[in-house]
């Protein structure tokens, strides 16, 4: 994937942190400089340990800084799905740290003058009467089983009000969600986190970790870290890294148009409430407006790990089913990257070893979740662990097929899917 974003042709370049040469002791190493590898960080630091942090490429390079930057609460697998798994009790807790890490994200902008262009308001779209109703369910069973208020139903006039296309049946808005610009607030992240003592090493991929008279020591190529607890945050970026770890998860290429600016009077009348949206698809759209009035749209998805011919023009099309007025505006963006997604969409917390702890498969729920999984994994490490524990009690399968076939066979049965899309 090129490196290259809207996000990074409007952002000026972050600072440059060293590579790590030689030999450091610290408390802690965190391996991956996205939003989880900085929370987890920053937190472990407000606690007063001392940090390493580790990224092999700069910071907020992978699925972090590039994408939709939709911050909503939940999990991809849905509620429904996360009671079949670990019951309604802890389901309950789970959902509360979703909506936490909302409020979590808007106070790390204000306290650390992050300045990411954080804008309140996300609404889903049903494009379907089957999901216009299932909205509708969700609502009412949020309100009633979880205590979440907050999100409510529009109906067709307010949602037509608030989005100019004809595509959508109905929709719900939730206020305290919202969108931000992600390359921005991961940077901010990581300069929070280096303000409060973290040392951070760019171009650094950990490589291996063992242990020596009672110490971790994480390899890198030209250095290493000796530590007393390893915080593994980097998600498919990890590689093979941990076997054990890599066979869980699976990077999914998602795609991303931005087009010229449309001049403010343009773009507000294409969403003019400026929240984020989401429709209620499989292979779901997303879009959203630029603080510069651009319109930002996603949804190409290549579940074979390939970036298909014609992606943008492709990308452009989804677009203009939901907004042909559109047919005019130049696309002077576009972008991929990897989204980590688990067997069953719920996220991967854990231990490999008892001072080894690892965060994965936020399964394109990462922008808001991914900042309350660093501070979780910073409470488990300081000594109470119990809500990372809630989310370690989710089951977990390895993809099927071994390395040859797992995403062959991911592609085949993401074909029924999208067929129920289609219905």
């Amino acid at each position: 994937m090129s490196p290259s974003t809207w996000y990074h042709a409007e952002t000026p370049a972050g600072p440059a942190y060293p590579t790590l040469t030689g030999q450091i002791e610290t408390d802690v190493c965190v391996v991956g400089g996205g939003i989880a590898g900085c929370s987890t960080a920053l937190h472990l630091a407000e606690r007063g340990y001392r940090v390493v942090l580790l990224e092999a490429d700069r910071i907020g390079s992978g699925a972090s800084g590039r994408s939709g930057a939709q911050a909503i609460t939940g999990v991809a697998c849905g509620q429904d799905k996360l009671e079949s798994l670990i019951g309604l009790d802890a389901s309950k807790q789970i959902w509360d740290c979703t909506v936490e890490a909302l409020s979590l994200q808007r106070e790390l902008i204000a306290r650390y003058s992050i300045d990411c262009d954080y804008t309140p308001g996300q609404m889903q779209v049903a494009i379907k009467l089957r999901q216009a109703a299932a909205l509708e369910n969700e609502v009412v069973r949020l309100q009633q089983v979880y205590g979440y208020h907050s999100m409510r139903m529009m109906d067709r006039v307010e949602l037509r009000e608030c989005i100019a296309s004809s595509r959508y049946l109905a929709a719900t808005y939730d206020p305290s969600a919202g969108h931000l610009q992600p390359l921005q607030y991961t940077r901010g992240l990581a300069r929070a986190a280096t303000s409060r003592g973290v040392n951070i090493f760019e171009h650094t991929r950990a490589l291996t970790h063992r242990r020596h008279d009672g110490r971790l020591v994480i390899r890198t190529a030209a250095g290493e870290v000796v530590a007393r607890h390893l915080a593994l945050c980097g998600n498919a970026a990890l590689g093979n890294y941990s076997r054990e770890l890599s066979r869980k998860i699976m990077g999914v290429a998602t795609y991303i148009i931005a087009t010229e600016s449309l001049g403010e009077a343009r773009a507000c009348e294409l969403i003019r409430n400026n929240a984020a949206v989401t429709d209620t698809n499989f292979v779901l759209d997303y879009f959203r407006r630029s603080a510069d009035h651009r319109l930002l749209f996603g949804g190409r998805v290549s579940y074979s790990g390939l970036d298909p011919l014609g992606t943008t023009r492709a990308t452009r099309a989804r677009m203009l089913q939901v907004f042909p007025q559109l047919a005019d505006a130049r696309i002077e963006h576009a972008w991929g990257g990897y989204v980590d997604i688990t067997m069953n969409r719920a996220p991967h917390f854990g231990r490999l070893e008892p001072d080894v702890y690892f965060v994965q498969g936020f399964s394109g729920h990462g922008i808001a979740l991914t900042g309350i999984a660093g501070k979780l994994l910073a409470e488990a490490i300081g000594g109470t662990s119990e809500r990372f524990d809630i989310f370690s009690r989710i089951p977990h399968h390895d993809f099927p097929g071994g390395d040859a076939l797992r995403r062959p066979l991911l592609v085949l049965a993401m074909l029924w899917y999208r067929l129920r899309d289609w219905l």
